[in-house]
C-alpha cells in the first residue's frame, strides 16, 4: 500500500528531473549562443557572448558536480540559478549603459 511519503518522493523526483532538464537546456542554449556570438562578433570589446556563455556555465549541472567532487562543496540549485540570473542582469545593464555612450 502506498503511503503519504510515496507521493512526496514522487513529486520531488519529478521536480528534480524537470530542474535537471531545464538546467541543461539553459546551459546548451545560453552557452552555445554565447560561443556563437563570440565567434561572430569577436571577443573584444566586452560582448553579450561572454555574458551568455558564463550564464550558461553557471547553471550547468556538470560544473556543480565538478565543484562537489573537487572542492567537497555542493552548489544548491538556488545558488546556481541566482548566479545565472545575476550574470544575465549584468548583461542587460552593460547593454543599457553601452547604448548611452
Amino acid at each position: 500500500m502506498a503511503g503519504a511519503g510515496d507521493t512526496e518522493i514522487a513529486r520531488w523526483t519529478i521536480a528534480g528531473a524537470l530542474g535537471f532538464v531545464v538546467a541543461w537546456t539553459w546551459t546548451l542554449l545560453a552557452a552555445g549562443g554565447g560561443v556563437w556570438l563570440l565567434l561572430t562578433k569577436g571577443a573584444w570589446p566586452l560582448t553579450n557572448g561572454w555574458f551568455a556563455l558564463f550564464s550558461g556555465v553557471a547553471l550547468c549541472p556538470l560544473v556543480a558536480s565538478a565543484v562537489k567532487v573537487n572542492f567537497g562543496r555542493a552548489l544548491s540549485w538556488q545558488v546556481r540559478v541566482g548566479a545565472a540570473a545575476l550574470i544575465f542582469v549584468a548583461c542587460r545593464a552593460h547593454k543599457a549603459s553601452a547604448s548611452l555612450h
